[in-house]
């Protein structure tokens, strides 16, 4: 196969395998989420048996969407992911919506959250001043989009390698953690919901919105397919494999969290991780813990930024946006500079007006009315285009995507009847790309 798709210079390498794939999913997905959402969802709960509860349902959840996503992954093995998928099921506008989404909201508030979250932790760990927090997550989002200016061969692989480092902590929390004895009992049902949450529903869904930021990234893979050697293969390996890894390792994690500390020392502490460390290994363990955060979100934000600046690229490509011929420009490593230069100042931007819950929750609100979208294509193009080759097809269909779509509706409505105004600003900004689109597309009717 060729080493690039085409024969333009503007077109990306097929350099990337199954085990940078891979460990784009989980190094995506494995980040911030895992070490600073316990809090939140022990908060919501209220209780240490639906606290376990929201992160099996929402593992179930995100592997039911990933192995329904995986369908159009693999039999549209197209840069762009998600936008290539909803303009063929329902048509230009719904996929323009969603690309702006993801280049305003979506990648740039998970990449701010994610720097602001690493600059808390490296004050914490030297003990600086609080005003250094924005500083050094701007020169973390700086230097990961530096890395990926090198090319996307070197990003997937330092992607797999941050991955292997970040799961050392983990892999030390679960052993040593499930070994001592620890003066919590756990247990996931009987599922009930603490005192003063506002009722089970409510506090379930409280708990499913915080768990599933932490799940949150399986699709993006779906954004380099253009540049795997056996997308319609590897695609589906990669998200459904990654996920039920990701699945298992919460849930262990979230287990000896709760076995190790009462569920009010979790609750609203996001120094959870460390105070568990503290308990087992000691207080150098919780330093070592600190140290193994600071790769693990490294690596989510090696992730995110490598999938969302191909985002602008290829809306570029179609001149979909305001100075397109910039964005589509290829370094000399065939990486969209221009894009990614436009994401981490965006990015920038949000890390200075907004905080780590704040951003979190818009864009899971955001993100997963589009995912619903998607998980309804796959039903769509089914009796729309039912001589697609599909080298994969989701199993049990379509009691799958059935789990995945009611999934995500109740994370929708959940969100809105908890977070209204915060559900409201993220429709707003997503809604703003509706005259963007008609502007852009009067302008190219004119130039045609």
């Amino acid at each position: 196969m060729s080493e690039e798709v085409g024969t333009d210079a503007n077109q990306l390498r097929r350099t990337m395998t199954l085990i940078p794939a891979i460990s784009t999913v989980m190094g995506t997905v494995i980040g911030a989420g895992v070490f600073f959402k316990a809090s939140t969802v022990a908060q919501g709960t209220g209780s240490t048996s639906m606290s376990m509860f929201v992160w099996f349902f929402g593992g179930l959840i995100s592997i039911a969407a990933g192995l329904t996503g995986a369908e159009l992954a693999a039999a549209i093995p197209e840069t762009g992911g998600m936008l290539v998928y909803i303009e063929r099921a329902y048509g230009k506008i719904p996929s323009y919506l969603l690309g702006w989404a993801q280049v305003i909201i979506y990648f740039p508030a998970s990449i701010a959250a994610k720097g602001i979250i690493f600059g808390t932790q490296v004050v914490n760990l030297f003990h600086l001043g609080t005003n250094a927090v924005v500083p050094v997550g701007i020169l973390a989002l700086l230097s990961v989009t530096g890395i990926n200016f090198l090319g996307s061969k070197i990003a997937g692989q330092f992607q797999a390698l941050t991955l292997f480092f970040k799961l050392i902590p983990l892999a030390l929390i679960i052993i040593f953690g499930l070994l001592q004895s620890g003066g919590v009992t756990v247990s996931i049902f009987p599922v009930t919901e603490g005192a003063g949450t506002g009722g089970f529903a409510t506090a379930m869904g409280a708990g499913l919105l915080a768990t599933m930021y932490a799940y949150d990234g399986w699709i993006h893979v779906g954004n380099i397919a253009g540049e795997m050697k056996n997308p319609s293969r590897d695609l589906p390996r990669a998200i459904a494999g990654g996920l039920i890894g990701i699945m298992v390792i919460y849930l262990l994690v979230n287990f000896v969290f709760l076995h190790t500390l009462p569920l009010h020392a979790i609750a609203g502490n996001e120094n959870t991780s460390m105070d568990v460390a503290n308990v087992i290994f000691g207080d150098f363990g919780g330093k070592l813990v600190t140290i193994g955060i600071l790769v693990s979100i490294y690596g989510t934000l090696n992730g995110y930024t490598m999938t969302g600046m191909r985002l602008p690229y290829a809306m570029a490509k179609e001149n979909e946006l305001p100075f397109s011929k910039y964005f589509v420009r290829l370094n000399r490593f065939q990486i969209p500079y221009i894009a990614g230069l436009f994401q981490v100042t965006l990015s920038i931007i949000l890390m200075l007006r907004g905080g780590f819950d704040q951003l979190t929750d818009m864009l899971i609100f955001v993100i997963w009315i589009f995912y619903i979208l998607v998980f309804v294509a796959v039903i769509r193009l089914r009796h729309k285009e039912p001589d697609l080759f599909r080298p994969y097809k989701v199993p049990l269909y379509p009691w799958i995507p059935l789990v995945a779509i009611i999934g995500g509706v109740f994370i929708v409505v959940m969100t809105l009847m908890s977070q209204f105004d915060l559900a409201m600003i993220g429709l707003g900004l997503t809604l703003l790309g509706l005259p963007m689109y008609f502007i852009m597309h009067r302008k190219d009717q004119k130039n045609s």
